[in-house]
């Protein structure tokens, strides 16, 4: 068996896709590699390989419950580490209350969210950091509306979840303590609203529930993990993608924010190729346990061998995009992988792409003379690579 090389590839200093993947393409059957925690795992880099792998039910999440590879002490929880029939009857509540109809009603309201948050960075004096002002505020004020969680609490939660996805300097004991915390206070919200309803997506998500079987019914303990996993999904994936997005727009095509402000029809096709673009994980996360042996990419996995699916990398892969390092608005990006694939397709992908198209057009119409005003700093040890300041003027 291979020797495995060490992993992740990615630096966590901006955006870029690391050499590394591009040899593992090239190279007939898969790498095997090695991350800082768990097991050695088989690395799936082109996209019709990885998208057979997400797709494939002889690939188990649930069975990871081992000493699975990972750059955390400790593997996650909840509904990505579920296989049917216990994920499809979770996954069933989650859509049947996160609709993309609720999405896109939320139009309205994010724009406003969004349109306060920059009128609020330009009252105070140039330069400003994005991140502070808009990145991070808007899809925390976004979810948390949705979810019914208290604007007032952000700090805490977002504490928590600082602790839960970093990748250095977190002890077993830290990580247990945070979701412990976040478990208790997620709790308290849900028995709140089974006591008192209110219009939002934690008691749609009760009601979804009783209205199931008993033997379909969610457990409070899986409630707890799901809003979780909502919470955390809500605002951490966007606000690192926002800020990603809006750096790469500023600082290799300026002529994008001038076309949008023209043009803020364009912000789908914009918003789809930035998603494939972008390499946001640190690293391939959430292995999947081969159930019996199975060939991938020409590289047997035999059952029980853990893949890991590099979906920056598939994103990238030229057999499928034509000029994958280019940032073309007019590729043909129906076939990323940037929400995942399978039944793990990411259940908040229709909010994520409402917030994030009208946070460009937002900056674009807003802001015409929207700037860099330094260097961005990135987040050194997280799970989700991004800016953690990104100064700017206008």
């Amino acid at each position: 068996m291979n020797t495995p090389v060490p992993y992740p590839f990615n630096t966590a200093e901006g955006l870029d896709l690391a050499d590394a993947y591009r040899v593992a393409q090239r190279t007939p059957g898969l790498l095997r590699v090695q991350l800082p925690y768990g097991e050695p795992a088989w690395l799936v880099t082109r996209r019709h390989e990885a998208r057979a792998v997400l797709a494939d039910a002889r690939f188990s999440r649930a069975d990871a419950a081992r000493d699975a590879p990972r750059t955390t002490p400790v593997s996650p929880i909840g509904l990505v580490a579920t296989d049917p029939p216990d994920h499809t009857r979770l996954r069933r509540l989650a859509t049947r209350a996160f609709t993309a109809r609720r999405a896109e009603a939320l139009r309205p309201r994010v724009r406003e969210i969004t349109e306060d948050a920059i009128r609020r960075m330009t009252a105070e004096k140039a330069p400003a950091d994005l991140v502070e002002h808009v990145a991070l505020p808007v899809p925390i004020m976004v979810i948390c509306e949705l979810l019914g969680v208290p604007v007032e609490d952000r700090d805490r939660f977002r504490g928590w979840s600082d602790m839960i996805l970093s990748t250095s300097g977190t002890t077993p004991r830290d990580f247990m303590a945070a979701t412990a915390a976040l478990k208790a206070y997620m709790g308290e919200l849900i028995e709140r609203r089974q006591a008192e309803p209110a219009d939002d997506l934690m008691t749609a998500l009760l009601r979804a529930r009783d209205e199931e079987t008993p033997d379909n019914r969610a457990s409070r303990d899986e409630l707890v993990e799901l809003c979780i996993a909502i919470l955390l999904g809500g605002y951490e994936t966007t606000a690192s993608q926002f800020a990603n997005f809006t750096w790469l727009l500023l600082t290799e095509r300026p002529d994008a924010l001038a076309e949008l402000a023209d043009r803020p029809e364009r912000a789908r096709a914009w918003v789809e190729e930035l998603l494939r673009y972008v390499p946001l994980a640190a690293s391939a996360s959430l292995p999947r346990y081969a159930l019996e042996n199975v060939e991938v990419g020409g590289a047997k996995v035999r059952a029980g061998e853990p893949v890991l699916v590099a979906i920056g990398a598939a994103n990238r892969d030229a057999l499928r995009f034509p000029r994958p390092d280019d940032l073309d608005p007019d590729l043909d990006t129906s076939a990323h992988l940037a929400f995942g694939h399978g039944i793990h397709h990411c259940a908040g992908a229709a909010l994520a792409r409402v917030e994030l198209q009208e946070g460009l057009t937002a900056l674009a119409r807003l802001l015409p003379g929207l700037r860099p005003a330094g260097d961005a700093t990135w987040k050194s040890a997280a799970f989700l690579r991004g800016p953690t300041t990104l100064p700017v003027s206008w």
